[in-house]
């Protein structure tokens, strides 16, 4: 079993967010279009068209990778954990450059900067996550 603050970590910070953004994608995808991620500015609707099969297939990407991300945390072995944390970096780092490569036509510079510093944070996160769970584990 890997530390308690590695599989909090895991949870909080990085499953937890990916299932209520994936949930809310696959129930109300043209609500997560349009409000994505409830305050200003609103991301995924500066990048226009409206897709329903797209949005709700990228719920299922967010969903799936919480989804896996959360077994880990509640199984606790540094195995699944670290397998979870892979599946998060196959979402998430292509995820990150695109942002970083392909500026939202409805966002300004700054607003593109700080939704890429903000989806970069997560993969420090999750390097924070994977160091924990290779170097300590519960007696």
């Amino acid at each position: 079993m890997v530390t308690r603050w590695v599989r909090l970590g895991a949870f909080v910070l990085l499953a937890l967010p990916n299932l209520v953004i994936g949930t809310w994608a696959m129930v109300a995808p043209e609500n997560w279009f349009d409000s994505f991620p409830g305050i200003d500015p609103r991301l995924v609707a500066a990048d226009p068209p409206y897709n329903q099969h797209l949005a709700t297939d990228a719920g299922a990407g967010f969903f799936a990778t919480g989804l896996a991300l959360a077994v880990a945390a509640v199984w606790g072995r540094r195995s699944g954990i670290l397998i979870g944390l892979v599946a998060y970096a196959g979402f998430s780092v292509p995820h990150a450059l695109f942002h970083a490569l392909h500026p939202a036509p409805g966002l300004t510079g700054s607003e593109d900067v700080v939704n890429v510093v903000l989806l970069a944070s997560s993969l420090v996160f999750a390097a924070v996550i994977a160091w924990g769970a290779l170097r300590s584990v519960d007696p």
